[in-house]
């Protein structure tokens, strides 16, 4: 007999890559998991094959990033030929989007999927196979759905939260009542098989044969590659690959029989909302598109550690159900945005006309010797597709009135010359990769934690709660889920001191001393400011339905003591 302490707490339906994203975060921050999949097992193919940067800082948050790295191909360059001609390689450059992963990770995606199921079984969490869902219901207090096993035995559970992961054909996305707006597109064909050719792995190829394009990208396993033609055969067949790349690269190349080949029809069509009630969507199941930028997966995995934490900590009742909004709120614009660039891409990528066969050599022999437009182009392009661009400033868990204050600084120290990242911009968006630098260490070591994070530069002083007896405060009522560091502190500062002896990690945040960050379990900056007090804390803090504000002493002054949303806090 199952008992209400032996229900799940969130059902997630889908086992792909988005689905195990989920059910981890949700795992780790311990809310109890079931993970259903209506396939009879793991995929054996693999549509995605690069996980973009943005991806792989999410993954080393979650603790996964090192068994991934090993089994992929690291590229940095795209090199474009025509007609034989090699026209411009463009080399990956990240240096104005710093990030410790500078460079896409060619790995097939049941490679990665692989690595995340290993994950959640380390948290106790079994796929089960073969469980399909047939339908729900939703009430105030939870979620009742219908399952059916591989034999047909029918189920019901009840759960307080149904997260679809489901796919482009998400019955969770159907039941809901969600509709996919957009529109169709091309018919294109991918493969994955052994090719000889004497071009170096180091780089995806695109090249353009005069009536359409083709793409290559190495793999890992030496003399394998994902081929890409976005003009296929009717019979949706390989021959004619090795005669039409050796046309548009201007030399031999052999396709083998290929391992694998799909031809589809794909669209770009998303829904307006992520979720209704106790219900949510993520990944395929909220968003279909050309895969000519590789977003698909890498998308669906940063709106599954969205969606993870918030609903994690609304769970375990350290947030209200407002929280849950801000879901939606920040991951559809996202949506919208990636349906006009992955249009925009499936454009370039594709070119079918003539003209623009003829046009591609003038144009871009300027791009490879105009140094300034070259470096441009890289940037543009690899901010779009790496993700380290996407930020949440407009996010209502964005806090931005202390930070205008201490960005209007015209000097905050010496030895701090900028004022960091600001709200809904990531945090390691900053200067904090040398790993030679322990303050650096120390903060990626705290981004693993899965906790909000609240660093405070030790030294602070002023009227009123010093800064380090808000943060003992803080660490005190809400260590549950926040976790709060003093950066280069002593146990007399505030409370668990992160080292940063040599100041590089002050002053690539721009933290001057009792000046502060709070950053999101997403690595997101919610708030900062020049001198944390109870009140700027409340006032970061206010979006997440907090039932009690910060306690302390009352401010002296007239009015309540408590801080409620009819009685704003004021600095003191």
């Amino acid at each position: 007999m199952t008992t209400d302490h032996d229900r799940p707490r969130a059902l997630v339906v889908g086992a792909g890559a988005v689905g195990l994203t989920a059910a981890h975060e949700l795992a780790r921050r311990g809310v109890r998991v079931r993970l259903v999949d209506a396939a009879p097992g793991p995929a054996t193919t693999s549509r995605a094959v690069a996980v973009h940067p943005r991806t792989l800082e999410t993954f080393a948050q979650m603790g996964v990033v090192d068994d991934l790295l090993t089994r992929g191909r690291q590229n940095r360059a795209f090199t474009m030929y025509s007609g034989g001609r090699r026209l411009v390689r463009l080399e990956a450059d990240y240096s104005t989007m710093p990030t410790s992963y500078p460079y896409t990770l060619i790995v097939p995606q049941t490679e990665t999927e692989a690595v995340l199921r290993e994950a959640v079984a380390r948290l106790g969490v079994d796929v089960e196979w073969g469980v399909r869902l047939t339908g729900f219901t939703q009430d105030a207090d939870g979620v009742r759905v219908g399952l059916r096993d591989a034999d047909g035995t029918q189920t019901t559970v009840r759960t307080s939260w149904l997260v679809g992961c489901d796919g482009g054909h998400s019955t969770v996305r159907k039941l809901l009542g969600l509709e996919l707006i957009g529109e169709s597109s091309e018919t294109w064909m991918l493969a994955d098989a052994p090719v000889e050719t004497d071009l170096p792995p180091d780089t995806i190829y695109w090249t353009h044969t005069g009536g359409h394009a083709l793409m290559m990208v190495p793999y890992a396993r030496d003399g394998h590659w994902r081929l890409l033609d976005t003009a296929p055969a009717p019979d949706g067949g390989t021959a004619e690959l090795g005669a039409r790349l050796s046309a548009g690269l201007g030399r031999d190349v052999k396709v083998g029989e290929a391992e694998w080949t799909s031809t589809f029809t794909f669209q770009q069509r998303m829904v307006e909302r992520m979720h209704k009630g106790r219900v949510f969507v993520a990944g395929d199941a909220a968003h279909v598109h050309s895969p000519a930028s590789g977003q698909g997966m890498n998308t669906g995995v940063q709106e599954a550690y969205n969606l993870a934490w918030k609903l994690a900590q609304v769970d375990l009742g350290n947030a209200g159900r407002t929280l849950l909004d801000t879901y939606s709120e920040e991951r559809v614009p996202i949506g919208e945005a990636l349906l006009g660039s992955t249009r925009t891409a499936t454009f370039l990528v594709q070119l079918k006309n003539l003209l623009a066969s003829a046009a591609l050599p003038v144009v871009f022999t300027v791009v490879r010797n105009v140094r300034p437009l070259r470096k441009a182009i890289q940037r543009k392009v690899l901010g779009g597709m790496s993700g380290l661009r996407i930020g949440y400033d407009e996010s209502s868990l964005s806090t931005v009135d202390a930070y205008r204050e201490i960005a209007g600084t015209v000097s905050l120290s010496v030895s701090v010359p900028t004022p960091g990242p600001g709200p809904g911009r990531r945090i390691t968006e900053a200067q904090v990769h040398d790993p030679g630098s322990p303050g650096c260490r120390a903060l990626h070591d705290e981004l693993r934690d899965p906790r909000w994070s609240l660093l405070l530069a030790a030294g602070g002083t002023g009227p009123g709660d010093t800064p380090g007896g808000v943060a003992v405060t803080a660490a005190v009522q809400y260590g549950e889920w926040l976790s709060v560091r003093t950066v280069d502190g002593a146990d007399t500062d505030g409370p668990a001191p992160l080292a940063d002896p040599d100041a590089r990690l002050r002053t690539a945040l721009g933290l001057a001393p009792g000046s502060w960050v709070l950053v999101r379990p997403d690595g997101y900056v919610a708030a900062r400011g020049h001198k944390l007090t109870r009140g700027v804390l409340n006032r970061a803090f206010a979006p997440l339905g907090l039932a009690a504000p910060l306690a302390g002493q009352a401010p002296r002054e007239p009015g309540p003591a408590l801080l409620t949303p009819a009685n704003p806090p004021k600095e003191y």
